[in-house]
């Protein structure tokens, strides 16, 4: 069991407020965008392109992320104060929001530039998760994304009046510890695959396979709201992306394995 006394408030001035929170997600977004360009590189892309339009991947994730937050947070948190949505440098975002939001634009994108969707997501993907790892660090500092109290034997409890916790000094799962395990083991595995003879699109469809699976057994640890059949919204998404891409990820095995027999 651990205590957690870090202030979410970096430093203030005035009224001006620099957090952990933030500090720690624009870190996770430029490590996970500077191997995304690497991986790009090595894939053949011009690096030049997808730089530019890895700002639009990007912002379509921060904001898919904070949407799908807030519709879930809503009645508790936003609803008597409808401005504290824009706050996003409090901390709050649905995960399952930012893959969705960016996967959106990275079609649009792959669209327009006439680029293999796959074989981009698949550039991609190395770096998401990695990012997705990192930017739960800041949720421990923050306390925004802890879940269910713990009498142990692993627990967080938070000391700052910062703290985006229910209650202090009472101890809580520590659900953000559990999705940064989960999602190095799963960079892990994309980084050993990533030079393998794979068609394209199929590290995608491996990381959204084993995050959909494994976040959906992490989530019932969380204090998520549960919104049908006891299950919480990010357990539902969890369902229908296991749902979708697990035939897809043994059909386009089955196919690569297929041609690769005729040669």
């Amino acid at each position: 069991m651990l205590t957690i006394s870090i202030d979410p408030i970096l430093f203030s001035i005035g009224h001006f407020h620099l957090r952990w929170y933030s500090l720690i997600v624009t870190a996770a977004m430029f490590i996970g965008v500077w191997i995304a360009m690497r991986e790009a590189g090595r894939k053949g892309f011009n690096t030049e392109d997808v730089a530019n339009s890895l700002l639009w991947v990007v912002i379509a994730g921060l904001i898919g992320a904070r949407v799908f937050h807030v519709i879930d947070h809503w009645p508790d948190e936003y609803a008597a104060n409808p401005i504290r949505a824009l706050y996003i440098w409090e901390g709050g975002l649905a995960i399952w929001g930012g893959v969705i939001g960016g996967l959106i634009a990275a079609a649009i994108l792959a669209r327009v530039q006439h680029w293999g969707l796959p074989r981009l997501l698949d550039a991609l993907v190395p770096g998401v998760v990695l990012g997705q790892a990192i930017g739960r660090i800041a949720c421990i500092i923050t306390g925004d994304a802890v879940g269910k109290p713990t009498d142990g034997p692993f627990g967080f409890a938070y000391t700052s009046p910062d703290a985006m916790v229910p209650q202090l000094g009472v101890y809580y799962t520590p659900t953000p510890v559990y999705e940064i395990l989960m999602n190095l083991s799963i960079f892990a595995l994309l980084w050993s695959l990533r030079k393998k003879n794979l068609p394209d699109g199929v590290l995608t469809l491996i990381y959204l396979v084993l995050y959909s699976s494994m976040r959906f057994f992490i989530a019932f640890t969380s204090s998520y709201k549960v919104i049908a059949m006891g299950l919480n919204q990010a357990q539902i998404i969890s369902v229908l992306v296991f749902a979708v891409s697990l035939p897809l990820l043994a059909i386009t095995t089955l196919k690569f394995r297929q041609s690769y027999m005729k040669v």
